[in-house]
């Protein structure tokens, strides 16, 4: 069974620091991009990061750039979010896909698979 599991959503005040982790199962994780997804209330669901693992190719969003770090375990099949400097407009719901290949969209409907999310609230 494909299994994405999001962890470490939570309430920190502005510029504090958070650490989501992405942990996979049931697919070959070396063959993936691990992208992250962000959806705000009343916002269209947004791209936020992506990470190859089997190369380490990278890409953030202009939002979060200098902000975020993405970063990939692959004896352990997770993927993390290093996400500091928060801001009240970092709050929403956080969610990793997954896609098989060699290239990737940061397009929620391009992925094989998809997690249920995390909230990461950040107050002023």
């Amino acid at each position: 069974e494909v299994q994405l599991v999001e962890s470490g959503g939570g309430l920190v005040q502005a510029g504090e620091s958070l650490r989501l982790s992405c942990a996979a199962s049931g697919f070959t994780f070396d063959d993936y991009f691990i992208g992250w997804f962000r959806q705000a209330p009343g916002k269209e669901r947004e791209g936020v990061s992506c990470i190859s693992s089997s190369d380490g190719r990278t890409y953030y969003a202009d939002s979060v750039k200098g902000r975020f770090t993405i970063s990939s375990d692959n004896a352990k099949n997770t993927v993390y979010l290093q996400m500091s400097s928060l801001k009240p407009e970092d709050t929403a719901v956080y969610y990793c896909a997954a896609k098989e290949g060699s290239y990737y969209h940061m397009d929620w409907d391009f992925n094989d698979y998809w997690g249920q999310g995390t909230q990461v609230t950040v107050s002023s």
